[in-house]
């Protein structure tokens, strides 16, 4: 019996990777908004938010200038309710009630529940490695946040499970609505949306815009051009090619970017439990990534031997 070492194309096919790398892009940017939130960004999460996504929205627009037609209108009012404004929202009031590790906890299930909820709204049924993967990485999560002593208050995990679920059902949403719609159009439509319907809340609740300075204002435009702008377009990119599982267990480098520029920039010591988190993490991303069939993959290699 002879023995063959797999290549990359047993596993990946190259158009599946550039998508994998562009879908990255947003939880790594994501996990960087942590530094930038903690160092420079005052204390008024939902004025945060929508100083993040009314500028990414505007960028967008002014990118591609198209106006929402048709059903496009509420769509993007639904879509910006639930990827942003209520999303944010939620987040905010389980901040207020968890512990982070709980809050983080709570939401490192996003693969599991993108799996579930896309078998039950695009009929897409999770393979076994999805699943497995997903598992593993949110052991690796528990990991990585640490245990907390503090009571855990049910209405903080009852909101930061309806904002993973909401978050969850819009992104299925965009990905089954949006297959004909220029992918910077309908992005730019959902944050404005998602903005404007967020801003009376900030307004309600931390009252009026927080002062800004040079430094806040430069922290700013990072999180509104680069971890929310563009963040935003490489995951609904992402979306709209590969499966929502895949597209939920590559957002698990949100954390492991989070933690890694804080021990680089913040000087953050990694107990042996949180390195063993990160690697169980990026082990379940990489277990939980689609396979191809052997007949595809033998295909694939036939065709690269075939002279042109």
């Amino acid at each position: 019996m002879r023995l063959r070492i797999a290549s990359p194309s047993d596993i990946l096919s190259s158009m599946e990777v550039k998508w994998l790398a562009v879908t990255a892009i947003a939880p790594i940017a994501w996990g960087s908004t942590y530094f930038a939130t903690r160092e420079y960004l005052p204390d008024a999460p939902l004025w945060g938010a929508v100083l993040r996504a009314l500028p990414a929205g505007l960028v967008l627009l002014a990118v591609r200038p198209r106006r929402p037609r048709g059903n496009w209108w509420w769509r993007s009012l639904a879509l910006g309710s639930l990827t942003t404004s209520a999303f944010f929202a939620l987040v905010y009031v389980a901040a207020q009630r968890l512990p982070t590790s709980v809050a983080s906890t709570v939401m490192a299930l996003s693969p599991l529940v993108l799996l579930l909820l896309s078998w039950l709204i695009l009929r897409a049924r999770p393979t076994v490695a999805a699943v497995g993967g997903s598992a593993l990485a949110l052991i690796g999560v528990v990991l990585l946040v640490g245990r907390t002593s503090e009571p855990v208050d049910p209405l903080g995990v009852l909101a930061s499970a309806a904002a993973l679920c909401l978050s969850s059902v819009g992104f299925l949403l965009a990905k089954r609505w949006s297959a004909d719609v220029d992918l910077l159009a309908s992005t730019s439509w959902q944050l404005l949306a998602g903005a404007l319907l967020l801003l009376p809340v900030a307004v309600l609740v931390e009252g009026g815009p927080p002062p800004i300075d040079a430094p806040t204002a430069v922290a700013y435009a990072y999180v509104a051009v680069i971890a929310t702008a563009l963040a935003f377009t490489a995951w609904f990119a992402g979306l709209r090619h590969l499966d929502a599982g895949t597209v939920g267990l590559i957002g698990l480098l949100n954390p492991v970017t989070g933690v890694a520029l804080g021990t680089a920039l913040a000087s953050e010591q990694l107990e042996g439990r949180q390195w063993l988190g990160l690697a169980l993490i990026l082990t379940g991303v990489l277990a939980g990534l689609p396979r191809r069939r052997p007949q595809a993959a033998t295909s694939a290699r036939s065709a690269s031997r075939t002279p042109a």
